[in-house]
């Protein structure tokens, strides 16, 4: 038996606000999201851990309509296969490109931050 959670739950678990989880469900990313009774949401396992992909899919830069792509190939199930594959390898580059672009920028500040430093030492001696 999987267990079932609220949407204040999943909002504490995942650090999306209800308000963002109610946008993901209502725009197709989050879907079949079970109700109770009374008609509030209930998670499962599967839903969180679906959410927390969403959240690194976003988080490393990969564009709303994107996801939603993701997102829908997912509903179709194992025919979209390849297409989930090819999507994600298309992520995985340009985060792989992002990623590159960050240790070049951060080396150089790390050759600036070296270069003030011996600036610092030579005004040192001279004072």
């Amino acid at each position: 038996m999987e267990n079932l959670f609220s949407i204040q739950e999943v909002a504490k678990m995942t650090g999306l606000s209800a308000h963002t989880l109610r946008y993901y469900e209502k725009i197709g990313l989050i879907l079949n999201v079970q109700r109770d009774a009374t008609g509030y949401r209930q998670y499962i396992d599967s839903d969180v851990g679906w959410i927390h992909f969403l959240i690194r899919l976003r988080v490393t830069g990969m564009s709303m309509l994107k996801m939603k792509q993701f997102s829908d190939l997912r509903q179709e199930g194992n025919s979209t296969i390849v297409s989930r594959r090819e999507l994600l390898e298309e992520h995985h580059q340009d985060v792989s490109s992002k990623i590159e672009e960050l240790t070049l920028n951060l080396h150089k500040i790390e050759e600036k931050v070296e270069y003030y430093k011996a600036l610092e030492a030579t005004k040192k001696l001279y004072s």
